[in-house]
């Protein structure tokens, strides 16, 4: 861990924040290489890892395959894949999600692997459980497998499932570290573990879903044992240079205004022991990642878990979006000219005043495989706004 935090201070440079000060768009942070531990990227920019639900019995396709390589032989420096369920019941909440467990499922990996590797990407798998999280029907969850939650509760007074067990508790992190052997043993780049969003490893850390009162609840260090226990025992079956990513958000499917900590205290106290654990990058999910986190900075998350922990950041929300998706109340970018003329540039400041090290893209990418290759070149006039017909294929 760095040395205590002074939180009466800022770093030691000024990051910009009004948006639109600039008289050129100099996009040089954002393609220039990077090496965070072993792992080496060609540029700064990540796929923020985004659910399909496109893969049927739970392989990923031909189709899959294909969708991954478009984007990593067009600039994205690291594929972080769709989320992907470990091997325990009840990981999954969804039709059609990728498995990360079983013969013919881990054989579809190595293929999108193999292909991402053969045009010169990086790609991870993001590990998955979702608890509580089912997707309901008319006829109650989709799927017959138990929820399992910390205790009882999907959110605030909504029962589902029954408290885990210590039994339940060690078959998890038992299957999250089978996963990681496994992604290491295919040729993956590195693993992230999906702990933001409400699923279980979220349903953990929320006071809103936590009510235990063994060593699993409480303060939010003792909320964070779950996944501590998660790291520490994929660590133990990984290379000691294999890359952990950990994906975190204070924000929740159940409550958008959730807040895991409300002061840089509070994350400090959040994050110190998983980054104590073996967690080699913090991916810091937010909905639009140029709002402040605290008061007492304009650093967003990301910016916030840098300082905090010393550890390589990666930033993610609303990321070449426009109306519809990022306005705030007027602040945010919110027309195509906004994108091409503020957006990257300011990423491209932010990067280079080591805020943060990654920039996580979702959306745009959906729409466009070649986005990367579009904005480094600065073919702004080709990029076209998100639209939701880009859910239905895997293009």
């Amino acid at each position: 861990m760095p040395p205590p935090i002074d939180y009466e201070t800022d770093y030691d440079y000024e990051i910009t924040r009004s948006l639109f000060d600039h008289a050129v768009i100099n996009l040089s942070m954002l393609f220039t290489p990077i090496q965070l531990g072993s792992l080496h990227l060609n540029n700064r920019l990540a796929m923020a890892p985004m659910t399909r639900q496109m893969a049927p019995n739970n392989v990923v396709s031909a189709q899959s395959l294909a969708y991954y390589t478009r984007r990593a032989e067009n600039n994205v420096g690291l594929i972080i894949t769709e989320g992907t369920c470990i091997g325990h019941d009840g990981a999954n909440g969804y039709h059609n999600v990728p498995y990360f467990y079983g013969e013919e499922q881990l054989a579809g990996w190595q293929k999108v692997v193999d292909s991402v590797h053969a045009v010169g990407g990086k790609i991870v798998p993001q590990l998955w459980h979702v608890g509580g999280i089912r997707k309901q029907g008319k006829h109650g969850p989709t799927l017959d497998a138990p929820s399992y939650t910390p205790s009882g509760i999907v959110a605030p007074g909504k029962n589902r499932g029954a408290p885990m067990t210590q039994q339940d508790i060690d078959a998890v992190i038992a299957a999250y570290a089978d996963a990681a052997e496994h992604a290491e043993t295919i040729g993956f780049d590195g693993i992230e573990i999906h702990g933001a969003h409400g699923y279980l490893i979220d349903q953990f850390f929320w006071a809103g879903t936590n009510l235990r009162s063994d060593k699993y609840g409480g303060s939010l260090a003792a909320r964070a044992q779950f996944a501590v226990e998660i790291v520490k025992a994929i660590r133990a079956v990984v290379s000691a240079d294999f890359p952990i990513i950990f994906r975190f958000s204070q924000w929740k499917m159940q409550d958008y205004e959730a807040r895991l900590a409300e002061t840089p205290q509070a994350l400090e106290q959040f994050l110190a022991p998983i980054t104590a654990a073996g967690v080699d990058i913090l991916h810091c999910s937010t909905r639009r990642y140029w709002e402040t986190e605290f008061d007492e900075s304009p650093l967003n998350l990301a910016g916030w878990t840098k300082k905090i922990t010393g550890l390589p950041t990666i930033t993610v929300g609303s990321v070449g979006l426009t109306t519809g998706f990022v306005n705030d109340n007027g602040r945010g970018f919110t027309d195509r000219s906004d994108i091409d003329t503020a957006q990257f540039a300011d990423l491209d400041r932010r990067l280079e005043a080591g805020e943060f090290d990654l920039v996580a893209v979702g959306r745009a990418l959906l729409q466009d495989p070649e986005w990367a290759t579009k904005v480094r070149e600065q073919r702004y006039a080709e990029l076209a706004d998100y639209s939701n017909e880009s859910l239905k294929t895997l293009y």
